[in-house]
């Protein structure tokens, strides 16, 4: 991601947390989103070089001028005004802003902690059953007879919210259903001014000893950190840690590894 694209999110993510969030807007984001996926051409002229922003404007707003929100609207006109590299650039600067208005919602609630987990141990699920993951990330198959599978498995069982982000998950934005909850996961620890840190050990940590390591990332990272902790019996033993792009590995299999490597 380029540093111009990130700071282009950066701005729509500032102009979301200056509104009222609510369950409404999160939805209408999403609800725009989906008819740009459905209609290319409409894609192609909201984020047309060629075109001025009072043409861009005008087209907003004879299409959603009753059907939105005071906020959703200024959030959409914001992302329109803005150049994406692609038309579909547009809608995924626009989904992310419905996830985040749905975990800041959640986090309002104080169901975040509990959001987080769900999707984390959902994820985790898809990732493992192969078969599962399969039939979700199917594209011959209709995208919302995919997403009703994820909310037949779930609904009942975890937080709206959790359901509404597995269900836009399916979508794959970020190459995979898993890249994607992951992406979610890292913008819901975003909110917390927190790092999401993926924590992989051989066995499972106590409470005392997840408390331990995630002080001591703190201390090393500058900031706290949520910890998402995967069993593998692989590692053999110690800990891998991943934050962002960069690793910390003291298993013992990193350690073998590196040895094989250096003896070539």
């Amino acid at each position: 991601m380029s540093s111009t694209h990130e700071a282009r999110l950066g701005e729509l993510d500032r102009l979301l947390d200056s509104v009222q969030v609510t369950p409404e807007l999160a939805d209408e984001l999403f609800a725009v989103v989906d008819l740009l996926d459905r209609q290319p051409a409409l894609r192609r002229a909201l984020t047309d070089p060629g075109a001025g922003d009072a043409e861009r404007g005008a087209l907003l707003d004879a299409l959603f001028a009753e059907r939105l929100g005071v906020a959703t609207r200024e959030v959409v006109r914001a992302a329109v005004g803005l150049r994406w590299a692609s038309p579909s650039g547009l809608a995924a600067a626009l989904e992310r802003q419905g996830v985040r208005a749905v975990l800041t919602v959640a986090q309002a609630a104080g169901t975040l902690d509990a959001v987080e987990d769900e999707l984390f141990r959902f994820e985790r699920l898809v990732s493992a059953d192969s078969g599962l993951r399969s039939a979700i990330s199917d594209r011959s198959a209709p995208l919302a007879a995919r997403q009703q599978l994820v909310a037949d498995l779930i609904e009942s069982r975890v937080e709206a919210a959790t359901t509404k982000l597995a269900r836009r998950a399916v979508a794959a934005r970020s190459r995979s259903f898993e890249l994607t909850v992951d992406s979610y996961l890292t913008l819901a620890a975003a909110l917390r001014e927190r790092a999401l840190a993926r924590v992989v050990v051989a066995r499972p940590l106590s409470d005392e000893q997840q408390g331990r390591l995630a002080a001591a990332l703190t201390r090393q990272l500058g900031r706290e950190v949520s910890l998402q902790v995967l069993v593998d019996p692989a590692v053999i033993g110690g800990v891998r840690v991943t934050v962002g792009d960069e690793i910390i590995e003291g298993t013992v299999a990193g350690r073998l590894e590196d040895a094989r490597r250096q003896l070539g």
